[in-house]
C-alpha cells in the first residue's frame, strides 16, 4: 500500500503539471517576473548539471558565454540546475510563462515537452540558421522529438551507456576480457564478489537510471514499452524479463551490494572509482571517475552485454542518451536565442564543451578532434552509431521514466530487505505502473 500511494501521488502531480503546461500552450520569458527577459541584448539560459558539480559547470560555461557576448553583444544570464529538479522547473516555467529563453533538456523528454507546444520547432527555416539538420548525427536527431515532426530541440551533448570494468580486479580474478553476454556478466560478477567487494554497482534508488536500463534490456528481450499508437504496454513478457534481469543483479545473483538499492546521484560511480565494485553500467563516466580519483588506465570500457550474439533488436546496447538545447517559443528575444543556439552547436563550442564533459559531439564535423579518440569514447561512439535506440518519442515518455523507474526502485528495495523478487511480483509492479499511466 505504501508504494501504491506514493506512485499515485507522483503520477497525479506529473499529470497535473503536464495538463497545466498544455493549457498554457507555450512559455518563454515574459516582461516581468523571475527569470524574465525584457532586454533584447540579454538572454536567460538554464543549463543542466553536466559536470561534477554546479561550480564545475559554471567554471566551464562562463568563459564560453563571455565569448558569445563579445561576438554578439548579447549577455547570457546563466543558471545551472540539478537533474533532480530540472524537469519540475521546466514544467513550472512553461505553465507560468516565467522561464528562460534557452534551456537544456534531457533528450528523452523531447517528445513530452514538444507535446505541450512550449518549445520552438526546428523547422527547415530555423535549422538553416544553425547550418542545417545534416550537421547532426542521425541517432541524436532521432531523440529530438516525435517522429514525422520537426525537432523540438537541437542535440548538444551525446552520451551512450557502456560497461566500465576495473582492470586490476578483473586480472586478480583471472578474467581476461569483459563479458559479451549477460550470462557472462553474471558469471564474472560472482567471481568478483568477495567479502566487501562486489561484482557490479547499480543506482537502484534513481528512477531515471532504472528506466534507462529497463528500456535497454527490454529491447534485448524484444519488448517495446509503448505500441505504435503510443499505448503503454509495460507488463509484456519481454518487459518483465528485462526488469527482473536488472533487479536480479542484487536480488537473485547477489553481485551488487544491498545498499545500492538506495543509491542515487552517482553514488554507484563513486563506489566503482573507489574499487568497491568491479563493474558499472553508466553513460560517459570518464569525468566523474576522474573527479573521484580513478585514472583512465585503471579501467576499461566495453559495450553493454546482450542476451546472446545477435539477440534482440540488433543487440541493443544503449539508449540514445544525451542533452538537447531548446528555445522557448514565446521568448521575446528569438533572434538572440537563435544566435545562441548557433553558437552552442558550432564546431568550436562542440569540441570545447564535449571535451570538458567527456561526452560526444552530436555535430559530425566536431567529432574529428583527438579529444574524442580516447579508448572509452571510441567504444561509446560505436555503440551510438550501431547499437543504440532512442527512448519512446511519445508525449507520455517522462511519465514512463517516472513510473517504470519507481516500480524498479521498489523492487530493488524489496530485494535489499530480503523479500523475494519473482516474475509475478515484477509483473504486478509493472501492471500497477501501466494502470497509473491511464489515469
Amino acid at each position: 500500500m505504501r508504494r501504491s500511494r506514493a506512485r499515485t501521488a507522483v503520477t497525479a502531480t506529473l499529470a497535473a503539471a503536464m495538463a497545466a503546461v498544455t493549457a498554457a500552450c507555450g512559455g518563454g520569458s515574459t516582461t516581468n517576473g523571475e527569470g524574465s527577459n525584457d532586454k533584447p541584448k540579454e538572454l536567460t539560459y538554464w543549463a543542466s548539471n553536466q559536470g561534477t558539480s554546479i561550480a564545475h559547470d559554471k567554471k566551464v560555461l562562463t568563459p564560453e558565454l563571455k565569448r558569445f557576448e563579445k561576438q554578439t553583444g548579447i549577455k547570457v544570464k546563466l543558471e545551472v540546475i540539478p537533474w533532480d529538479s530540472l524537469l519540475d522547473r521546466i514544467l513550472a516555467a512553461t505553465s507560468s510563462g516565467q522561464g528562460p529563453d534557452v534551456l537544456n533538456i534531457g533528450n528523452t523528454w523531447s517528445a513530452s515537452l514538444q507535446a505541450t507546444g512550449a518549445l520552438l520547432p526546428w523547422d527547415k527555416k530555423n535549422m538553416a540558421k544553425v547550418g542545417g539538420a545534416d550537421r547532426f548525427t542521425p541517432s541524436a536527431l532521432a531523440a529530438a522529438g516525435a517522429p514525422q515532426k520537426d525537432p523540438a530541440a537541437l542535440p548538444l551533448y551525446s552520451l551512450a551507456y557502456g560497461l566500465y570494468y576495473n582492470k586490476k580486479m578483473f586480472e586478480d580474478a583471472g578474467i581476461d576480457e569483459p563479458p559479451a553476454t549477460w550470462d557472462e556478466l553474471v558469471k564474472d560478477g560472482k567471481k568478483l564478489t568477495k567479502g566487501d567487494k562486489y561484482g557490479i554497482a547499480v543506482e537502484g534508488g534513481d528512477p531515471v537510471e532504472n528506466a534507462h536500463h529497463a528500456f535497454i534490456l527490454g529491447k534485448q528481450h524484444g519488448a517495446d514499452f509503448f505500441d505504435s499508437s503510443g499505448k503503454p504496454q509495460f507488463n509484456s513478457d519481454g518487459a518483465v524479463k528485462a526488469v527482473k534481469q536488472y533487479v536480479d543483479l542484487l536480488a537473485d545473483n547477489k553481485i551488487a551490494p544491498p545498499g545500492n538499492a538506495e543509491f542515487a546521484k552517482r553514488e554507484s560511480v563513486r563506489d566503482f572509482a573507489k574499487g568497491k565494485s568491479a563493474m558499472l553500467l553508466w553513460q560517459a563516466a570518464g569525468t566523474s571517475l576522474k573527479s573521484n580519483g580513478m585514472k583512465p588506465d585503471e579501467y576499461g570500457v566495453a559495450p553493454i552485454p546482450v542476451q546472446a550474439p545477435g539477440s534482440g533488436e540488433k543487440g541493443t546496447r544503449s539508449m540514445v542518451a544525451g542533452i538537447n538545447l531548446a528555445v522557448f517559443k514565446n521568448t521575446d528575444n528569438i533572434d538572440g536565442a537563435l544566435k545562441f543556439a548557433k553558437f552552442m552547436t558550432s564546431d568550436k563550442e562542440q569540441r570545447t564543451l564535449n571535451a570538458e564533459y567527456g561526452s560526444i559531439p552530436p555535430v559530425k564535423s566536431a567529432q574529428s578532434d583527438k579529444a574524442f579518440d580516447t579508448p572509452d569514447l571510441k567504444v561509446l561512439r560505436e555503440v551510438l552509431t550501431t547499437s543504440s535506440a532512442p527512448l519512446p518519442q511519445v508525449p507520455d515518455e517522462s511519465k514512463f521514466e517516472t513510473l517504470v523507474g519507481n516500480a524498479t526502485k521498489d523492487l530493488f528495495a524489496d530485494a535489499a530487505a530480503g523479500r523475494k523478487v519473482t516474475t509475478a511480483s515484477v509483473k504486478k509492479e509493472l501492471t500497477a505502473a501501466q494502470q497509473q499511466m491511464r489515469k
